[in-house]
């Protein structure tokens, strides 16, 4: 047909294993490195991340009472999705960033690989954060390390993709569930992740990807009283001062990383629960 005209694209949020539109009815422009039209996304509200935190509550209890094999697994089932998909995710980070063809597939296989690794340490982190304490005292004590609860993750924007799994990975590979903003400015990555995340077998709820303004969202973030972490790796330095204070309320435990692949990034919300058992005779 000639003259057809293309259709659109327009990107909604992931909240709860669904995709609804925001609340507020707002949406802003995804451009290229040279200003092009791309597709629209929605701008999330503060209720939008209300709606996230409930979702992940509610699915937290079941993910950390999963097995390590089978997170592991789920996990390993989302980086062959995305491996599946690599020339779409490589397209849209070249057309987002400006990278070249190679590097942007180089972007994809480094995600693939890095969700790998996490899953890898699926059921290695009692032996990590774990230990056998000796007491004095006809008892066994023991340290096993268990998730802090309901975390967000603002991630960084200079590699959309791969900074958007360095961080979610590591908070759900422990029985976390995650809240995550997609990066404002090339934020494409992300929200087509959650369409893999969403065919995969991820129980609805676990993870939650909001797009739209970190100077907007942050702050609600860091005050919400029901994040019990967060991860603020993709915030300006100068910001995170006020973040810190906004998250004292709760006593959240805020935490910046700058490397991607490190047990730290699981172990920083992690609790340690300390277990007395009585020695039979």
């Amino acid at each position: 047909m000639s003259g057809r005209l293309e259709v659109m694209k327009t990107y909604k949020l992931y909240i709860n294993g669904a995709f609804p539109r925001t609340e507020s009815g707002r949406s802003f422009e995804i451009t290229s490195n040279k200003g092009e039209f791309l597709a629209n996304a929605c701008l999330a509200s503060r209720k939008d991340l209300r709606d996230a935190v409930v979702a992940a509550r509610t699915a937290q209890p079941g993910w950390a009472k999963a097995t390590a094999f089978n997170r592991g697994q789920i996990m390993y089932r989302i980086a062959e999705m995305l491996e599946g998909r690599s020339d779409q995710f490589a397209q849209e980070i070249s057309l987002q960033t400006g990278t070249s063809a190679k590097e942007s597939l180089q972007e994809v296989s480094d995600s693939v690989d890095l969700l790998v690794w996490y899953a890898g340490w699926s059921d290695k982190l009692p032996s990590l954060a774990g230990s056998t304490n000796p007491v004095s005292g006809p008892f066994y004590n023991f340290t096993v390390p268990e998730a802090l609860g309901v975390v967000g993750a603002i991630a960084t924007i200079d590699k959309p993709l791969l900074g958007f799994v360095a961080a979610v990975a590591p908070i759900l590979v422990s029985g976390n569930t995650a809240v995550a903003l997609a990066s404002s400015t090339a934020p494409l990555s992300a929200i087509s992740f959650a369409e893999v995340v969403a065919t995969s077998d991820l129980p609805h709820g676990v993870l939650n990807i909001l797009s739209g303004q970190q100077s907007e969202l942050a702050p609600w973030f860091a005050s919400h009283m029901d994040i019990d972490g967060l991860d603020i790796s993709g915030l300006p330095i100068d910001q995170h001062g006020a973040i810190k204070e906004a998250g004292v309320e709760n006593l959240k435990r805020i935490s910046t990383f700058t490397e991607l692949n490190e047990p730290g990034r699981i172990l920083a919300f992690m609790e340690a629960k300390t277990v007395w058992h009585p020695i039979g005779n």
